[in-house]
């Protein structure tokens, strides 16, 4: 049986080659295994491969988080990978990091590769870079950070110029939980996530709210797409509402 290992490292100033989303290739592991296929930057193989956590997976996607710097996006990915929120000293991402988790979605093992971006301008250049292949990107601003709200608008100038013209995309207002210094309200958000036509979250790294439902929801998504039943209804948009309304907004 083929195995793949997904290993977890940084890419600070590396060019979109193999195993990256910015490369065709899905790493030396894939290209000279004859079991690995591509198929529009989807790895799949025919015999189940393995990530670096020993777990089997069928198919594999890459999602970039983005937004301004200071949003929260690898502490919303330590949740989510560890289920621990990363507290201290707010340290920026430098480049490109990434981390793998797998996921059963209707008996499906589907491997999210997430990609961790820095939102400093000094390092965009490296992250356009990365959008060519992404299959999903989580759009995150800070409840607590209008600047960082305004900015949306800028980032997905950006998502349209380099991503997929079908990359799904969420956008998240990251920090709930911090409700006494809550500058953006939630409306403002699902008013700008419905002019755009996304679905719209908030989450929070710190309690967990709502983390595991934006990464599930995507997984299912990009699964959906990849599996292509025609027996199989699901549409992104209902199935977020129907997780926040049936959760009361407060998924853990």
């Amino acid at each position: 049986m083929s195995r793949k290992k997904a290993a977890k490292g940084k890419a600070p100033n590396s060019s979109p080659s193999a195993g990256s989303p910015g490369g065709k290739g899905v790493g030396k592991a894939a290209r000279s295994s004859p079991s690995i296929v591509q198929m529009n930057g989807v790895v799949h193989p025919s015999r189940p491969s393995i990530s670096s956590s020993n777990e089997f997976y069928d198919i594999a996607f890459k999602v970039m988080l983005v937004g301004d710097s200071g949003v929260g996006k690898t502490c919303l990915l330590v949740r989510f990978k560890d289920g621990a929120f990363l507290a201290g000293s707010f340290i920026s991402t430098v480049g490109i990091d990434f981390r793998n988790k797998v996921l059963t979605i209707d008996g499906v093992k589907v491997k999210l590769q997430i990609w961790d971006t820095a939102g400093q301008e000094r390092f965009r250049s490296v992250t356009h870079a990365y959008y060519r292949d992404a299959h999903a990107l989580l759009l995150l601003y800070d409840v607590t950070n209008r600047s960082s709200f305004d900015n949306i608008r800028a980032w997905l100038t950006e998502i349209h110029e380099y991503a997929q013209q079908d990359v799904v995309l969420m956008l998240l207002g990251n920090k709930a939980d911090a409700t006494h210094n809550r500058v953006v309200k939630r409306e403002d958000g699902e008013k700008l996530a419905k002019e755009f036509g996304v679905p719209f979250m908030e989450t929070s790294a710190r309690s967990g709210l709502n983390v595991e439902l934006a990464f599930t929801a995507v997984a299912k998504e990009l699964k959906h797409r990849f599996m292509k039943d025609p027996s199989e209804k699901f549409k992104l948009h209902e199935y977020v509402n129907k997780e926040m309304k049936g959760a009361g907004c407060c998924r853990t």
